[in-house]
């Protein structure tokens, strides 16, 4: 085990606010429990969930720092007592519920994956949060499989350019909608099937000319509102609505009959609150079924720009401007 720092850099703001309170402060290294393993981070992904965190509207849940970050990639430096094998100086990758905007963080150790010699560790930060929440949401939930057409809305995001690639793995057409002509010839270029610009098109006539009238086996959605009845219009005969975010309104009136008669699914899910045990079952899951594509090179994140950790409050403004295509990452070398 190596010799630690007692405290170390992290951006960890007392006050909600804009992008300006993200400064760097000091903050102790975080003690490793039983099933624990310590990370030296090296690079951490730039997340929806942080804006809102740092604005005052998604606290971390019980027992997570109040650190910012959701996701990193990373040396293993310490180990938890019930942590099987050493891991000690092993390259990996981490979904954590909070603190991944520091020097180092904590996590359950069955929610770390190792780092092929295909990603880069700023590639590795940038896949977790992305990728557990397209897997769990569009394949788990929404029960996507080979052949099927999907909806899914913000197509250049970092949840959007995940699905479209996993799509092209897994045999879906996925469809998307982002918001200029730009991010729609991005979309189609990363291997959308269609991209929509939802600012000129109406998205549901679209999806019905696309589809033959067919409609979409699955929507995933990270707008609600007034999406959502929308949204229903695009799906088929017992077709799925995941609902994975509230951007547009956290409340929908939708048509109860015709969910009745075209037998349609409402779902959805938040990943950050759920336990370490569900996060190491799909970390498991991942590793079997999607990993070996990671290894092989044939999946890796969409990247956008990197910024150095003391500009955090840069990073969270370049997602606030709605202009990036992929993952922001956050280095600390």
């Amino acid at each position: 085990m190596q010799d630690l720092p007692a405290t170390m850099r992290a951006i960890d703001p007392d006050a909600a606010g804009g992008p300006e309170v993200l400064t760097i402060v000091e903050r102790p290294v975080p003690e490793v429990r039983a099933d624990e393993v310590l990370i030296r981070v090296v690079a951490a992904g730039v997340n929806r969930p942080d804006v809102l965190q740092r604005k005052g509207g998604y606290p971390p849940p019980p027992g997570a720092p109040s650190i910012l970050g959701l996701e990193v990639s990373g040396t293993v430096v310490a180990q938890g007592d019930d942590v099987s094998g050493s891991m000690i100086g092993q390259p990996v990758c981490a979904l954590v519920a909070g603190g991944g905007y520091a020097e180092y963080v904590a996590v359950a150790a069955g929610q770390v994956l190792p780092v092929p010699h295909a990603l880069s560790m700023v590639e590795a930060a940038a896949l977790p949060e992305t990728l557990f929440t397209v897997w769990t949401n569009l394949f788990e939930r929404g029960y996507a499989t080979e052949g099927d057409s999907v909806l899914v809305h913000g197509g250049t995001s970092g949840i959007g350019t995940m699905a479209i690639a996993l799509g092209s793995i897994f045999g879906l057409s996925v469809i998307v909608t982002a918001g200029s002509d730009d991010k729609c010839a991005a979309a189609s270029a990363l291997g959308a099937a269609h991209a929509i610009n939802y600012k000129t098109e109406d998205f549901v006539a679209r999806v019905k000319d696309i589809t033959g009238g067919a409609g979409c086996a699955v929507v995933l959605d990270m707008v609600g509102g007034d999406y959502v009845a929308r949204n229903l219009q695009c799906l088929a005969e017992d077709g799925r609505h995941v609902s994975i975010a509230v951007q547009g309104g956290a409340m929908a009136t939708i048509p109860i009959f015709e969910i009745m008669r075209r037998r349609l699914t409402l779902t959805g899910s938040t990943l950050r609150a759920r336990d370490a045990s569900f996060k190491a079952l799909v970390a498991d899951e991942l590793h079997r079924t999607v990993w070996p594509h990671v290894e092989a090179g044939r999946l890796k994140p969409i990247l956008d720009r990197t910024f150095p950790l003391a500009e955090a409050a840069a990073a969270h403004r370049r997602m606030e401007a709605g202009d990036h295509v992929g993952k922001i990452v956050l280095t600390l070398d």
